[in-house]
């Protein structure tokens, strides 16, 4: 059986950079998961629209991007509430989740755990926020593409990024994908990836 991998990116949807990820994504041919800004997600509620339809998975990653080490268990848990609303609202039924620089605390375990949400962290990490050109990330990338990897990417410019587009990011994903063929393995969408996944960033643990 072919190996898996998740390409991920947080952040968006953005009006630019977001279809121009999916554009290449469509033309990779890979499918990939987009955990949201759900007030973001409010105002284009189309582009999250396209994402599903064309087989990408819709999933959480915040109200407020803040940090969980610097939240309660109760603005935790109202952050949560508040996105999974509003992307209920927009139709799409949510079962990932990915905080903010994937800061997880006991609150955040115990909160995903009563909201039915997996939390997803990553294994390769892209470093796109810093502006590097595609060759140099697909380098930091490399050792780290293998059977299970998830991979973080951003289409959006969230806070303490670099950059100001994520045109460099849409550059990444064709070699991207073309590594992971060659090494067997299929991109998918984070909801068809076998258990475990990584939870959190490990560099960036609170409360544990």
């Amino acid at each position: 059986m072919a190996g898996r991998i998740a390409l991920t990116f947080d952040d968006g949807p953005d009006p630019v950079w977001t279809p121009r990820v999916l554009d290449a994504l469509a033309e990779a041919g890979a499918r990939a998961t987009f955990f949201v800004v759900a007030p973001l997600a409010a105002r284009r509620p189309g582009l999250l629209r396209r994402a599903a339809a064309e087989g990408h998975e819709v999933a959480l990653h915040c109200n407020r991007h803040e940090r969980h080490d610097r939240m309660d268990a109760g603005e935790i848990v109202a952050d949560a509430e508040e996105g999974l609303r509003t992307l209920g609202a927009l139709g799409h039924e949510v079962r990932g989740w990915r905080v903010p620089w994937g800061v997880v605390t006991r609150d955040t375990e115990d909160v995903a755990a009563g909201l039915g949400l997996r939390l997803v962290g990553w294994t390769a990490d892209s470093e796109d926020w810093r502006g590097e050109d595609a060759d140099r990330m697909l380098g930091r990338l490399a050792p780290g593409i293998e059977d299970g990897a998830v991979v973080l990417m951003h289409d959006g410019v969230g806070p303490g990024s670099l950059r100001d587009g994520c045109g460099l990011t849409v550059d990444l994903v064709a070699p991207l994908v073309s590594l992971a063929a060659s090494r067997g393995l299929t991109p998918v969408p984070v909801g068809r990836m076998p258990a475990p996944l990584p939870a959190r960033n490990p560099g960036k643990v609170a409360g544990v």
